[in-house]
């Protein structure tokens, strides 16, 4: 395992047990059992790790696979389900990391920054699966009159709940019933 690994395994671990929020480089560093300067030779900033515990650390790298889809290819039905799928698990795992910085409004103002910075953020997920959803119109496979931007975050507004839902509940995540809803909704049935 090289360092960088042991750094975001260490990362993971302490962003899910205290939050972003809590987590600080040096206790990262810590748990990794490196020094804070040697973490800095590997990431830029705290956020730069926070994203690459996103996408190299979830189970789910919710991002790449909607990079991934092409329109024209495979049931649209199917695949937004497999995008419910991959969402709910990316939230479930990501809620508690993300989740303390919304109580501290100078923190999540300087993470949205960061993220600003970067060139990321939770806006660019919808904005993916609203892209696939506009080809997939533009060829053919959904009703012209779709509006691709609010199918989309609805369907991630909804897995997002699911998710958050199921930290409180036990019933369970229902990616199916998700799109079959959306589905009948845009005239799909």
């Amino acid at each position: 395992m090289t360092t960088r690994d042991r750094m975001l395994d260490a990362a993971a671990h302490v962003m899910r047990t205290k939050g972003l929020a809590r987590a600080t480089t040096k206790e990262i560093a810590k748990a990794a059992g490196f020094s804070e300067a040697a973490l800095y030779k590997h990431f830029t900033d705290k956020t730069d790790l926070f994203l690459a515990v996103l996408r190299e650390r979830a189970p789910t790298d919710l991002a790449g696979l909607l990079a991934g889809l092409e329109a024209g290819r495979g049931d649209v039905r199917e695949t937004l389900v497999d995008v419910a799928r991959a969402a709910i698990a990316f939230y479930v795992e990501t809620f508690p990391i993300a989740a303390s910085i919304f109580s501290e409004p100078a923190l999540l103002a300087a993470h949205r920054e960061a993220l600003r910075t970067h060139g990321v953020g939770p806006g660019t997920v919808p904005e993916m699966l609203a892209r696939y959803l506009e080809a997939e119109r533009g060829a053919g496979r959904l009703p012209a009159v779709l509006d691709t931007g609010s199918a989309a975050d609805l369907l991630l507004g909804a897995c997002q709940y699911q998710a958050f839902l199921g930290f409180f509940s036990d019933r369970p995540a229902d990616p199916e019933a998700l799109v079959r809803t959306l589905w009948d909704g845009i005239g799909q049935a």
